[in-house]
């Protein structure tokens, strides 16, 4: 039982390490003929909504925190999950962390867009929050882009990393290595 848990582990990682190709390689969603996996195409499309309820929750703060919003919830949702799945259980932290860095990545490609508005957005006559955010300053959208587009990498990454060391370790010390933090 152990290996076959091992490996379904590894598997997973395996197949986020993919994900991580399909992210670095051909993640553009600007390409009308660009097609990803299930599992991203999906996971997009729950980010995109949780991008559209950061907009209505950070609507009291203000025009400004409220284009931000939907780009912000997008990342702090997700950076909430590795929170709390690092104090409850640490071995299960490189699933969020993972979904964080893929949020990262997909807000990096509007960031990208805000000088050039090619992105459909979800009706016609909607304000593109970075060029609006940037004021369509190419310079600021390459910059800020390429900072967080980094991040997302760095961080599905490290979550592919930390994942296979803890199921590892944990193979390596038996069913009961690294008991849940749950204080």
């Amino acid at each position: 039982m152990r290996y076959t848990l091992l490996a379904l582990k590894l598997l997973l990682y395996s197949y986020l390490a993919y994900l991580l190709y399909v992210l670095v390689a051909e993640y553009d969603p600007s390409n009308p003929s660009f097609r990803p996996p299930f599992i991203l195409f999906v996971v997009d499309w729950v980010d995109l909504f949780i991008h559209e309820g950061g907009h209505f929750i950070f609507r009291i703060f203000g025009q400004w925190v409220y284009i931000l919003g939907g780009s912000l919830m997008q990342v702090l949702l997700p950076a909430l999950a590795v929170f709390v799945a690092y104090q409850r259980d640490r071995r299960w932290v490189g699933l969020p962390l993972f979904w964080m860095g893929e949020n990262m990545v997909n807000v990096s490609v509007y960031i990208f867009d805000a000088p050039y508005k090619k992105l459909h957005l979800l009706a016609r006559g909607l304000i593109h929050d970075w060029n609006w955010l940037l004021n369509g300053d190419q310079t600021s959208s390459e910059i800020l882009g390429t900072i967080v587009q980094w991040s997302g990498f760095l961080s599905c990454a490290a979550s592919i990393a930390f994942g296979a060391w803890f199921a590892i370790s944990i193979f390596r010390e038996g069913e009961d290595a690294l008991p849940p933090v749950l204080e």
